[in-house]
């Protein structure tokens, strides 16, 4: 009975062992990096894309749902890190954030990740109906647009981080260009008139669709910018994203389906 009970204590050891190990060791110091706004911000902009289909782990190296990874973010005192694996893997696990640590890193985290979260729980559900109007007077619906994958970029012209990525989407425009079944558009809070002024000095290869301030507001319900939408083929909200890098990473897997 001794010799089993021994074995028992043995074999629960070394499961709970390699469900602590079985992930890698952080790929920076938890600690470290909050020492300076400017450390952690180059660290998460870099490094940590909430976006993307990771492996979420808690404080405990457990894993939880994505929902609740983003949420403990949003509401509670976490920093996530990456965990070391293999270069297509990721895993983020959720970090204490010290007590000494700068207060704009922790409020900074609770946006991001109020905002990811939003995101998140948008995918999968219908994009909101409408029947716009480019600049150049072509007329778009959710029926007109069906059979194809969409990517919707949401801006306006006085938002720098929008206007910054302008080189990068319109690259990526011109690497699908020969995919017709995907369509690029993008949704504009300026007027008509604001729009072709702005885009002679700085085209974008999207078609633009002018006056959706109030669109963006009320029915996609908006409040950081750049956001990026990409559509599937039945008209269901794919992913939500936060800036071109994950647009690129998302719409390369979304092209492939």
């Amino acid at each position: 009975m001794k010799k089993s009970f021994i074995i028992l204590i043995t074999f629960l050891v070394s499961t709970l062992s390699f469900s602590q190990t079985k992930f890698g060791n952080p790929e920076v110091d938890p600690i470290q990096i909050q020492k300076t706004y400017p450390e952690w911000s180059v660290y998460q902009n870099k490094k940590i894309m909430l976006s993307r289909d990771f492996t979420a782990l808690d404080e405990a190296s457990k894993e939880i749902s994505k929902e609740v990874f983003l949420d403990k973010l949003a509401n509670e005192n976490y920093i996530p890190i990456r965990l070391k694996s293999e270069e297509s893997a990721y895993v983020y696990k959720l970090f204490k954030i010290s007590p000494k640590t700068d207060t704009s890193i922790k409020a900074t985290i609770n946006q991001i990740g109020f905002d990811a979260y939003k995101n998140y729980k948008m995918e999968g559900t219908a994009f909101p109906q409408f029947s716009f109007k480019d600049l150049d007077g072509n007329l778009v619906t959710n029926e007109s647009m069906k059979g194809k994958i969409i990517v919707i970029k949401c801006w306006y012209i006085h938002c720098t981080p929008c206007i910054r990525e302008f080189p990068q989407v319109n690259k990526l425009v011109s690497a699908y260009k020969d995919r017709k079944d995907i369509v690029f558009m993008s949704l504009a809070e300026d007027s008509a008139e604001q729009l072709k002024t702005f885009l002679a000095r700085k085209p974008l290869l999207y078609s633009v669709i002018p006056d959706m301030k109030e669109y963006m507001n009320n029915a996609l319900q908006l409040n950081s910018f750049p956001t990026h939408f990409i559509l599937n083929k039945e008209g269901m909200i794919a992913k939500v994203l936060p800036n071109f890098e994950s647009l690129e990473v998302a719409l390369a897997k979304e092209s492939k389906m």
